[in-house]
């Protein structure tokens, strides 16, 4: 017999800041708030982005992932000409992303491309949506 998936969960996993240079934007962080790099920097050809990620301590409850363009023609490009870059989309892990996205498609939400395999992740696949009020939102496989 065969088992159904899993319902989807949903965790926050990180916010993600859009920045036009990752160690400035790093060195701020720490100086400013006391946040230290924890992994990274990683360049995703994939993604076109080099993100790192953060923390103030092991009981902070999701990371900051720094996001800055690897090439040109990166789409952060867009966030960060559009409005100098900050914060600009959350992560959520979840257990099952095929379900997830099947999920937010009923929802209303729009699937921005097929799952794909990020760097950052060890491989795991990621994808992106937006919600009907113009949100970003990236989901993990767990």
């Amino acid at each position: 017999m065969n088992e159904l998936p899993p319902e989807p969960t949903f965790k926050l996993l990180h916010v993600g800041v859009a920045v036009p240079d990752i160690d400035a934007a790093a060195s701020m962080f720490e100086s400013l708030l006391g946040y230290r790099v924890i992994s990274g920097p990683f360049d995703d050809p994939i993604q076109k982005v080099t993100v790192n990620f953060m923390t103030q301590s092991d009981a902070d409850v999701a990371e900051i992932e720094l996001i800055a363009p690897l090439t040109e023609d990166s789409p952060l490009r867009t966030v960060l000409n559009k409005n100098g870059g900050g914060a600009y989309h959350l992560c959520f892990e979840t257990n099952n992303l095929d379900g997830a996205l099947a999920h937010v498609r009923s929802k209303g939400c729009i699937v921005l491309g097929k799952p794909a395999p990020a760097v950052a992740f060890g491989g795991r696949r990621i994808a992106w949506f937006y919600t009907r009020t113009r949100q970003l939102f990236e989901l993990v496989e767990t």
